[in-house]
């Protein structure tokens, strides 16, 4: 039976993307992303906070650390992968997200942008 590994996230970057070039000369981004969950609990209003580990890598890589920064809006569409290793003898593990695509929703200043230049999916071709 096929299977399907798709995220579509929008959120705000909760810090300055870090990008890092790989010794076979790959360049990868990373960054954490939040979303919030918004509901009423009777006349109270509740909100929860997720954190999503992102990675970018290639030209998109290149471009998200020339113009995204900490508080950005952003859409990402991707897949779930684990990573998994040993620490002192105990297996550890960290699941992310691999960015296929990344929307840039708000300008440099934080105001809406639409889906003009700073848009950019998985092949450097915006969308």
């Amino acid at each position: 039976m096929p299977s399907f590994n798709c995220v579509e996230l929008i959120g705000n970057l909760g810090q300055d993307p870090e990008t890092k070039t790989t010794p076979g000369d790959r360049l990868v981004t990373t960054f954490r992303l939040a979303t919030n969950e918004r509901w009423k609990d009777g006349s109270e209003l509740k909100t929860r906070t997720e954190w999503h580990n992102i990675e970018v890598w290639g030209n998109q890589a290149k471009t998200c650390a020339d113009h995204l920064k900490s508080g950005r809006l952003v859409m990402i569409v991707g897949a779930l992968r684990t990573d998994q290793w040993e620490k002192d003898g105990k297996p550890q593990s960290r699941t992310k997200v691999v960015a296929q695509r990344v929307l840039f929703l708000d300008g440099p200043d934080k105001q809406a942008a639409g889906a003009g230049e700073d848009a950019v999916g998985d092949q450097g071709i915006p969308f």
